[in-house]
């Protein structure tokens, strides 16, 4: 195949159907989900904004748990919408870097906060009497700011590497410009590249997971050495919308990211890639935050005052 000159050429993303009969429905299901994404994530961060009995750790990382959400699902989506309505799937060459830039960034500060929200928890259930100490206002703060250095950084590394590639092909099997997509038309030996990935990757995707799952390992223990069933129940569910968007954000990104190119399946790949990208910023509003009784009350009370009340306590 002729290389392309990557000094002006440009990527046509081969979208997430080539059927035209499915352009309608995908427009309209992506469409919703979108909206239902804005509206869910943006109404979760004006209400946490304004209650004042949810200025706590727990719901200042679940406030920019939505904001990111919000940021993930805008940095592909409305381009895949744009593309189903005009058919055209074209992307500069420096675009599809940006995308990938901020994609891999937002993408694993997700990842980073889920890890910080399970040391909130670990630190409320295991630790309650160091609770304020461990979870300041500061510690939070570091913590956020510590985390968007570090994925940042890992970003810019990964999006240098890509665009220093050779390739051989303008068309990018997938709907977004990423990874996997972008080693499959390179005409460069990636197999250097790969092993990076696997193991500077392992690192910066795994480790907020060790962590997940550590600090869910003391609170298991710690509940179970409740004397009350309802206890028990009532703390199992306080994590349980965690562990759902934990379960299913990790399941999806090992399995895009964590297995050998001769493996990758652009279709396999498209349709695993709607989960982390659409369907978990697009839940988190539901299955997180509105299943948490502080949350619910804060928003009837925010539904009956007009968002007026916010220092009422709703304990």
């Amino acid at each position: 195949m002729e290389t392309i000159n990557h000094t002006y050429a440009t990527f046509t993303l081969l979208g997430l159907s080539e059927e035209p009969s499915l352009r309608l429905p995908l427009f309209s299901f992506l469409l919703i989900a979108y909206c239902l994404c804005l509206m869910g994530n943006s109404f979760m961060t004006v209400l946490i904004i304004a209650k004042s009995q949810l200025h706590t750790p727990m719901y200042f990382l679940l406030g920019n748990l939505s904001m990111i959400d919000v940021c993930l699902i805008s940095i592909t989506i409305p381009r895949v919408l744009s593309g189903l309505l005009s058919k055209n799937n074209s992307i500069p060459f420096h675009g599809c870097f940006v995308q990938l830039f901020f994609f891999i960034a937002v993408a694993n500060m997700d990842s980073f906060l889920l890890a910080i929200m399970s040391l909130d928890r670990y630190a409320a259930i295991c630790q309650p009497l160091r609770y304020s100490t461990i979870m300041s206002k500061r510690m939070c703060i570091s913590l956020v700011n510590s985390s968007w250095v570090i994925v940042c950084l890992h970003s810019l590394l990964y999006t240098v590497m890509f665009s220093s590639l050779v390739y051989c092909d303008s068309v990018v099997h997938h709907f977004f410009c990423d990874g996997p997509a972008l080693l499959m038309i390179s005409c460069t030996d990636t197999s250097v590249i790969e092993m990076f990935i696997f193991v500077e990757g392992s690192i910066i995707i795994m480790s907020p997971m060790f962590f997940i799952l550590t600090s869910y390992t003391f609170i298991i223990r710690a509940v179970l050495r409740l004397h009350t069933t309802s206890g028990r129940k009532k703390t199992f569910s306080t994590c349980s919308s965690h562990l759902t968007l934990v379960i299913i954000l990790y399941s999806s990104v090992i399995f895009m990211y964590f297995r050998p190119s001769s493996l990758f399946s652009p279709v396999y790949d498209r349709v695993v890639s709607m989960l982390y990208t659409v369907l978990t910023p697009m839940l988190n509003p539901f299955i997180y935050s509105l299943r948490n009784k502080e949350v619910k009350n804060a928003v009837k009370k925010f539904i009956c005052c007009g968002g007026g009340g916010g220092g009422e306590n709703d304990q």
